[in-house]
């Protein structure tokens, strides 16, 4: 695995956006009956934002992933808790497979989208909001470093507010000895 990033062009890549937020599996994104033009609209508004910004991953050249990184402060989690210097905050899908599920394979994506969001200057602590049912990622999570602060109450859902500090995140990455450990029982296609 080959991991890079690069911004979503909102127009040319959502064909590929809406074969993978139509998903069953990606329910918990929220755009299971969206058209291709709502991605479209969807990601424009992202983009042009200021505040939150979405990332195409790629493992080897092709893409693999989406990430989004905004600002805590400039979202409704702002009314949720009290916002530190140094949060970002984070959502990721990762693609459906094309040859089958590969274990591990969203705990490596996870590993790089958390490497690249704490290189980034000044961010000391990673903040998810998945939907509370999603049982699936809060285990990938956990065994990324997160530690659950509890649920509350979005627009949009009922989630699982989580934090990551640099600390956990280094902790856990170090407990976790080799690839191997970071695979069962999460799949390629865990949404966050």
């Amino acid at each position: 695995m080959s991991f890079t990033f690069r911004c979503v062009d909102a127009v040319a890549d959502a064909p590929l956006l809406h074969s993978w937020v139509t998903q069953p599996y990606a329910s918990f994104w929220g755009m299971l009956s969206a058209t291709v033009d709502r991605v479209v609209e969807e990601y424009t508004t992202i983009q042009s934002s200021g505040h939150h910004h979405a990332l195409l991953g790629l493992d080897g050249g092709v893409p693999a992933f989406l990430m989004e990184e905004y600002r805590p402060s400039a979202s409704p989690l702002a009314a949720a808790y009290a916002v530190q210097d140094g949060d970002i905050g984070m959502h990721l899908l990762v693609a459906p497979p094309s040859e089958g599920p590969k274990p591990g394979y969203t705990a490596a994506v996870m590993d790089a989208v958390l490497d690249r969001l704490f290189a980034k200057p000044g961010v000391e602590r990673v903040v998810v909001e998945p939907d509370a049912r999603n049982t699936k990622i809060h285990v990938l999570n956990e065994r990324l470093g997160f530690q659950p602060a509890g649920v509350v109450t979005l627009p949009d859902k009922e989630a699982l507010l989580s934090f990551c500090t640099r600390q956990d995140y280094l902790a856990a990455r170090a407990a976790l000895r080799n690839p191997q450990d970071l695979s069962a029982p999460i799949h390629q296609g865990a949404t966050l």
